[in-house]
């Protein structure tokens, strides 16, 4: 199924149809699940019924049926170009510093006893 095709409406139902199939495969009721998602039953009869609900009802429901790892496709994740990540190497690798004015100077005199 190429779901770039499909109409919001459709996607709305595909995803009220996962949350109910879940549901039911938790043997939970409608008033379990959404006690425990801290929704009404009529909010999470709207989300099965692939009606306009707020996000985070979505993430409620998905924390309680243990779905939010489908979530994990949001995260942004930063990338290092390969030539920042040799000038950060440079940045932080150690470097011997010498002072012209430290090598004229004589030696430090031994201590005497």
């Amino acid at each position: 199924m190429n779901i770039a095709q499909l109409s919001d409406m459709a996607i709305l139902r595909m995803i009220g149809d996962f949350i109910k199939k879940k549901r039911m495969d938790l043997n939970k009721t409608q008033d379990e699940l959404s006690t425990e998602a801290g929704i009404s039953r009529s909010t999470l009869s709207l989300l099965e019924r692939g009606e306009k609900v707020n996000l985070i009802t979505l993430i409620q429901v998905l924390r309680v049926l243990d779905e939010l790892q489908l979530l994990e496709v949001f995260e942004v994740r930063q990338q290092i170009r390969p030539l920042d990540y040799i000038k950060l190497q440079k940045k932080y690798e150690r470097q011997r510093v010498r002072h012209s004015d430290m090598a004229a100077e004589d030696p430090i005199p031994p201590l005497e006893w």
